[in-house]
């Protein structure tokens, strides 16, 4: 009797000890299989992606710094000519570069801002460029207009302001082209890389319309 009972047991103990162990091997697959499908891969890749997103260098800081303020005067001189132009395409075009740059400005300065970079403005940047000399255009940034240029386009009326804008514009919107093909080339912050593209596509396109309302082309 004792020995039946001795052999149930065993029995028991064993069929109990080799479904545990099945038990364990089969959470260990799948824990394993999990992991390299899905948790370790995805945790590596989204911090991937984060560290691309988020790099940036010297570049990508000098480009946002220089455009901010540039895309601040440009937006100052369309709110003149969308006011006080008298041509209908001029204030069409005044009002489009305000639509586009204005969304711009306030990127570039969440970028500045998140990077802990200084935000600078128009006026600091003309006043850092040569002191003494009130809104003169700043060093390194093409295409910025001094403070005589600005005074006399907010005096100007009727066909002369017109003529004055496009001719300013145009040569405003080849500093930003310029600055733009720099950062496309040497830039390393992605989004910063595809405003220079969308600022080299939209403001070339802005230039030929320009030059053609001045019969220059």
């Amino acid at each position: 009797m004792r020995n039946t009972r001795t052999l149930t047991r065993r029995a028991a103990l064993t069929a109990a000890s080799v479904t545990a162990a099945l038990v364990l091997a089969a959470c260990g697959n799948d824990s394993s299989s999990s992991g390299h499908a899905g948790g370790h891969s995805s945790v590596s890749s989204s911090v991937s992606a984060d560290a691309t997103a988020g790099a940036h260098n010297a570049q990508d800081v000098s480009f946002a710094q220089g455009m901010l303020p540039h895309h601040q005067q440009a937006l100052e001189m369309a709110e003149l000519a969308a006011d006080r132009a008298s041509s209908t395409e001029v204030k069409d075009l005044a009002s489009r570069i305000e639509k586009a740059q204005d969304p711009e400005i306030r990127t570039i300065g969440g970028w500045l801002t998140s990077w802990g970079e200084d935000v600078p403005t128009s006026s600091d940047s003309t006043k850092e460029s040569m002191p003494g000399m009130d809104h003169s255009a700043g060093a390194g940034m093409p295409g910025m207009m001094d403070g005589s240029d600005m005074d006399e386009l907010e005096k100007a009326s009727g066909t002369d302001l017109d003529t004055m804008f496009l001719t300013m514009m145009i040569d405003h919107h080849e500093g930003a082209v310029a600055m733009a093909t720099t950062e496309r080339s040497k830039g390393e912050y992605g989004p910063a890389t595809s405003m220079a593209d969308d600022i080299i596509t939209a403001q070339t396109a802005e230039i030929a319309k320009m030059n053609k309302l001045l019969g220059n082309s």
